[in-house]
């Protein structure tokens, strides 16, 4: 393979934030899908000290793909090497590292570097490539500063986390079934008026659906979904409610059998949101502030997800 085939590049940024907290940040990959835009899931399949293997779940050009990375952490040199693994096409080979360097007490460079060939070093296909880590590159290193910044500001009221459960007197299958089967959403649920739903061998999914609102109002939503039966679906979404700037989270179904042999399961429905300020005003009107957008935001999620639950509840009941 000539050596032109491979292709080097480098993004980076300036931070308003300590070298150390930068690479922490980007170390805790669970925390990725509400740091980098791109990002929909990532999953440990092997974990050490200083090395581990991680299965990413993320958009390029628009497209949702999944790869497999091994990491080499260096917190001592603030440094992360990662080389693909198992690579999806057209990507043949793909690798890089994170580069931290400190400026001053309060402010860093974060060096993005990639290498890759495309699949048969076909012209088109590395084309596509450079285009999407540019894309995602540009993306991340942004994403990252403003998260970083957002921490060090302390402006942590935009973040809201929580979840809501509820229990089944039925197998863990059936509710997850309900809830993954969400091209009959619109069938089933209520507050779901119209779904526009895809899904690739893997169990990845598009998932665009029409909401309706307590006034009768309908916004529609686009999320990524993740499935990995019969116990989690993660996603995030891609098309956001006005007040949202990130919406992230999963469904999960935990099975145990009581003393007495009934199959009783929790399900649960847990989501991440950062609240847009800009939108505040428009949506809520001139006196609201952060608060009561976190209020209106959890209030609309829970009801939506309880409403979900509790009919994916009847459904694995009546299954039996």
């Amino acid at each position: 393979m000539p050596p032109s085939a491979l292709r080097e590049v480098e993004h980076e940024i300036v931070v308003a934030a300590p070298a150390a907290d930068v690479y922490r940040l980007i170390a805790e990959v669970e925390n990725w899908p509400r740091i980098f835009p791109p990002t929909i899931h990532v999953d440990h399949v092997e974990r050490g000290e200083k090395e581990e293997v991680i299965r990413i779940w993320a958009t390029a050009n628009g497209e949702p793909k999944n790869w497999t990375s091994r990491r080499t952490l260096d917190p001592e040199a603030l440094r992360i090497g990662f080389r693909q693994t198992i690579s999806t096409p057209p990507v043949a080979t793909m690798g890089g590292t994170w580069v931290i360097e400190t400026l001053s007490d309060s402010e860093s460079r974060i060096r993005l570097l990639h290498d890759y060939r495309a699949v048969d070093d076909d012209p088109k296909s590395l084309e596509w490539i450079d285009n999407a880590v540019d894309r995602n590159s540009r993306s991340e290193l942004a994403a990252l500063k403003g998260n970083v910044e957002l921490a060090v500001a302390q402006s942590r009221e935009l973040l809201l986390s929580f979840e809501d459960s509820v229990r089944i007197n039925g197998s863990a299958k059936n509710a997850f079934d309900f809830v993954n089967e969400a091209q009959l959403w619109a069938e089933r649920l209520p507050h779901v008026a119209k779904v526009r739903f895809e899904e690739d061998a893997d169990g990845l999914q598009t998932l665009e659906m029409d909401t309706r609102a307590k006034d009768g109002s309908t916004h529609t939503t686009k999320s990524i979904r993740v499935t990995f039966p019969h116990h989690k679906i993660a996603y995030k979404q891609i098309t956001l409610p006005a007040l949202m700037s990130l919406h992230t989270g999963y469904w999960t179904f935990v099975e145990h059998e009581e003393a007495d042999g009934t199959v009783v399961t929790t399900a649960s429905s847990q989501h991440t949101v950062v609240i847009n300020p800009e939108n505040i005003a428009r949506v809520l009107g001139p006196e609201a502030g952060v608060a009561e957008a976190r209020e209106y935001v959890q209030g609309a999620l829970s009801t939506n997800s309880l409403a979900t639950l509790g009919h994916a509840r009847d459904y694995a009941e009546a299954k039996g």
